[in-house]
């Protein structure tokens, strides 16, 4: 059979990246890391659960470098992903298509997110 010589659809090789094509896909690597969060946090209900012993090993682990930096990503990817949700929200309304809206939208949500993450953090560190 004869090949149809048909134009070929568009890839990735000819598009010039923008801070949409980042925030898109950072949308989606915190839905997937606040699902792995999801499932340490049941551990860690588990771990409460079940006894001390449990509990203060999951906890040490936790405050541990390592826990502790899941911890911050993990609040960063909850607020990240929040207030990129609520821009959505407003896509959903019909608002802030223009390409400088939505540039400018997606330069905001990135500075909530460090600012809420950030500020969370100082309260909750202040507070122990």
């Amino acid at each position: 059979m004869a090949r149809a010589n048909r134009p070929l659809s568009p890839h990735l090789g000819i598009y010039r990246w923008q801070i949409a094509n980042t925030l898109s896909i950072l949308h989606r690597m915190t839905g997937v890391f606040l699902a792995v969060g999801a499932v340490v946090l049941v551990g860690w209900l588990m771990a409460a659960a079940s006894g001390y012993e449990a509990y203060a090993r999951v906890n040490a682990w936790l405050q541990g470098p390592i826990g502790a930096s899941l911890l911050l990503g993990w609040t960063f990817c909850f607020f990240y992903h929040l207030a990129n949700g609520i821009r959505h929200l407003g896509w959903d309304l019909g608002l802030g298509f223009e390409k400088a809206r939505a540039r400018q939208t997606g330069q905001l949500v990135v500075v909530i997110a460090v600012m809420l993450t950030l500020g969370f953090w100082a309260l909750a560190l202040a507070g122990s």
